[in-house]
């Protein structure tokens, strides 16, 4: 067995620790995907997977109700029902799966499938507070991309709702959808 010297050593551990990424190689590894929920069993999942160290979102939006004695209530719900996202790495997903209140993890017949970090990131921001709400049925529209402001590169679908523009956000892996208000000069067209 060949021996190697101490200098030789020293550059070899130093070329490598160069090589490597700051990050843990289980940070790299994360990724964010949708988790089913039992209806209204939302926010307990989210608050379950953050007391076990599970990153997890639940987008939010505010309205306002009316009851039956005409005294209107600002309701905070979840933008996408029956929906929480958490960012795990492969070996967590049994562990999420465990969770009281969920249901499942959306993919295919192959597993799970993780969503776009840029749509989950925008939805986190907190930048659509006051100006996105639950967006029902998709209509059939031209697909657009945002091209300036902080939603720059995030394509929908344009629709008009009480005259003017609507963006809309489909995550299309849970099929659930997000209307938000833009400016016709921040939109431009997706060639089909």
């Amino acid at each position: 067995m060949g021996s190697i010297s101490l200098q030789s050593a020293e550059a070899l551990i130093r070329n490598v620790a160069h090589s490597l990424p700051n990050q843990p190689l289980a940070e790299m590894e994360r990724n964010w995907y949708a988790v089913s929920t039992l209806p209204r069993n939302e926010r307990a999942v989210e608050r379950f997977l953050d007391a076990n160290q599970i990153e997890s979102f639940l987008p939010t939006c505010e309205s306002i109700r009316q009851w039956k004695n005409r005294q209107r209530v600002k309701i905070v719900e979840a933008l996408f029902p029956t929906y929480v996202f958490a960012k795990i790495h492969r070996s967590e997903q049994a562990s999420v799966l465990r969770s009281p209140g969920v249901r499942r993890i959306i993919g295919n017949h192959k597993g799970p499938i993780p969503l776009r970090s840029a749509e989950v990131e925008f939805l986190r921001s907190g930048i659509y507070r006051e100006r996105i709400e639950p967006f029902k049925d998709l209509v059939i529209g031209q697909r657009v991309r945002i091209v300036s402001g902080p939603l720059r590169s995030l394509e929908g679908t344009l629709v008009r709702k009480k005259g003017g523009l609507r963006f809309v956000l489909s995550l299309e892996l849970i099929n659930q959808n997000a209307a938000i208000e833009v400016a016709a000069e921040e939109l431009e067209p997706i060639a089909a």
